[in-house]
């Protein structure tokens, strides 16, 4: 073998520092991304955790509400498990029945208010059926 062929060899064996750098950024750029990523996961696991105690203080409230005939119109407020809530009672606006009809239950809207230690707000409306009073 000659000396010039094995020169060639030696100056070719490796990488230059040029390449070694480049596939650093891109392995810096791969974990930045990873970061990224792993963050936002985060981030979104904790929202729907704080979202679900705030539905499950809500759905705590609404199975405890007072009887229908205990809740006439008006607000009722409290806290439960660190988080305020007030349930406000209106009588539904109902155009479909006849003003004469006789009624024995009519429609009362109740709109429900959670409001987290972190501030976040849950707002759930539902209707329910209450006898008419003097029935």
């Amino acid at each position: 073998m000659s000396p010039s062929t094995n020169r060639r060899a030696e100056t070719q064996a490796g990488f230059t520092l040029v390449e070694s750098l480049a596939a650093l950024a891109v392995m810096a750029i791969s974990m930045a991304a990873i970061g990224s990523l792993s963050n936002s996961s985060l981030r979104s696991g904790l929202y729907v955790e704080r979202h679900l105690a705030e539905i499950e203080t809500a759905r705590k409230v609404m199975a405890a509400l007072p009887a229908r005939a205990d809740l006439g119109a008006g607000s009722l407020t409290g806290v439960l498990d660190n988080h305020q809530w007030r349930i406000d009672s209106t009588p539904f606006a109902n155009s479909l029945t006849p003003l004469n009809a006789p009624i024995v239950w009519e429609p009362q809207q109740l709109q429900l208010r959670v409001l987290s230690p972190t501030g976040a707000l849950v707002t759930i409306d539902t209707i329910r059926l209450r006898k008419r009073s003097g029935k």
